[in-house]
């Protein structure tokens, strides 16, 4: 999925030079959605991610203007990350890329058999946890 997420996004551009973007600045962007203000601890765990790799990954998207760091009113040393604009509007493409994925990923099964499907994956989830 990581791959297909990167290849749409590669295809379909961020508005930064036609580079596009992966499934790493995706889920960033989802988790901000979610989570606006998170800090960048909380990214980098939502994303099980090295701290290097997200300060990295963090950094490029500030750069593309798709987040923005601001310091915490409460306590200064705490750097908090939100959606720009642009940010908000690159969430959209995610989230349609994401829909589609899931279209094509369900098409041809019905409803029980995808009930059926989603309680196996539950049961390996927690089975593994």
């Amino acid at each position: 999925m990581r791959r297909w997420i990167a290849r749409r996004g590669s295809a379909h551009g961020d508005g930064n030079g036609g580079q596009g973007f992966g499934a790493p600045a995706a889920g960033v962007l989802l988790h901000l959605a979610d989570h606006p203000g998170a800090t960048i601890g909380e990214v980098t765990a939502a994303l099980q991610a090295s701290p290097a790799g997200a300060s990295g990954l963090l950094a490029r998207m500030e750069r593309a203007d798709l987040v923005r760091r601001r310091a915490d009113p409460d306590d200064r040393r705490t750097v908090r990350l939100d959606l720009t604009p642009a940010g908000t509007a690159a969430l959209d493409d995610v989230r349609a890329a994401l829909a589609e994925l899931n279209d094509r990923l369900t098409d041809g099964f019905t409803t029980d058999e995808l009930a059926t499907v989603s309680r196996w994956l539950e049961h390996v989830t927690h089975t593994l946890a």
